[in-house]
């Protein structure tokens, strides 16, 4: 993966400043020859074994890094991940080299789950753009390694139309009836007008359309999007508009997101969409519990 070895230095860096490890200096021997283990305290799933070999072998030029799970397979509690022979350095890294391993792993551990969830349904896990600066990038292999599928990797390659480019157009808005159809907005002409000119400009690239209720939903189809997005909506709204956009030629990808949590997952996959786009996979998974063991 580009950019791995740019992303570990500044890790390195911030953690060891201009006088590197002082206490490993002080107290542990040049000639020091040690070999550890990073071994799994829970069951998950593995990632970012690559990126901590990059950390030892930044370190300690001359470890040795054997890895015994490969990225993307399940570990079990009490299962060694990887082992690594060399130096002091071996130290040095432990840290980095944990950080990595345990928060691309909490990531895929997670997306795991969810995926478990909708399988036998149409439906796909999709993450969002909802990651820690600087780390997309590994944040989004994570999710592949547990069973998602990527989402834009940035506002650089998908034209995403949201709420707050709705917002835009509300001073244009018609008065809302006496049923309130038009009190979250109807489509303003000029969105409409780009949602197209999208298509001329960046042809084969996804366009895709968020929409906060039916109203909105209606407007998106006449754009017709390659994707989508319901929002927040009820479980009735859902159904409904899912009907809509089915039933519209061409018809879009159905993506569902808005507070989906494990627990309710299945049931909105059960619903029939193609897509539902997670952010906690990447912005909330806790860290899998690892640790190295040492043998001097």
């Amino acid at each position: 993966m580009k950019g791995i070895q740019e992303t570990v230095k500044r890790a390195l860096a911030e953690d060891l400043g201009r006088r590197g490890d002082i206490t490993t200096q002080l107290f542990v021997p040049r000639s020091t020859k040690l070999r550890g283990r990073v071994v799994a305290k829970a069951d998950g799933v593995i990632c970012g074994t690559g990126v901590a070999r990059e950390v030892f072998r930044q370190v300690e030029p001359g470890a040795k890094v054997r890895v015994l799970v490969p990225d993307g397979r399940p570990v079990r509690k009490g299962q060694a991940v990887l082992e690594v022979r060399g130096g002091r350095g071996i130290l040095t890294a432990e840290r980095t080299a944990l950080n990595f391993l345990q928060h691309l792993s909490g990531i895929a551990t997670l997306t795991a789950a969810y995926a478990r969830l909708v399988k036998g349904t149409r439906a796909k896990i999709h993450d969002t753009r909802k990651t820690i600066p600087g780390l997309r990038a590994l944040a989004k292999y994570a999710v592949i390694c547990g069973g998602g599928l990527n989402h834009r990797m940035g506002l650089h390659d998908a034209v995403l139309l949201k709420d707050n480019h709705w917002a835009r157009g509300k001073e244009s808005l018609p008065t809302a009836g006496p049923c309130g159809d038009n009190a979250a907005g109807a489509w303003p002409a000029d969105l409409l007008r780009s949602a197209k000119e999208a298509r001329r400009r960046y042809p084969g690239m996804m366009l895709e359309i968020e929409a906060a209720d039916l109203p909105q939903v209606r407007m998106a189809v006449e754009a017709e999007p390659d994707v989508i997005l319901l929002d927040n909506m009820t479980t009735a709204t859902l159904k409904e508009a899912i009907r809509l956009i089915r039933a519209a030629r061409p018809s879009p990808q159905v993506e569902i997101s808005g507070g989906v949590s494990l627990a309710t997952v299945r049931s909105l996959a059960k619903l029939g969409p193609d897509r539902i786009s997670v952010g906690r996979i990447t912005h909330s998974a806790p860290a899998l519990d690892l640790s190295l063991e040492l043998e001097w």
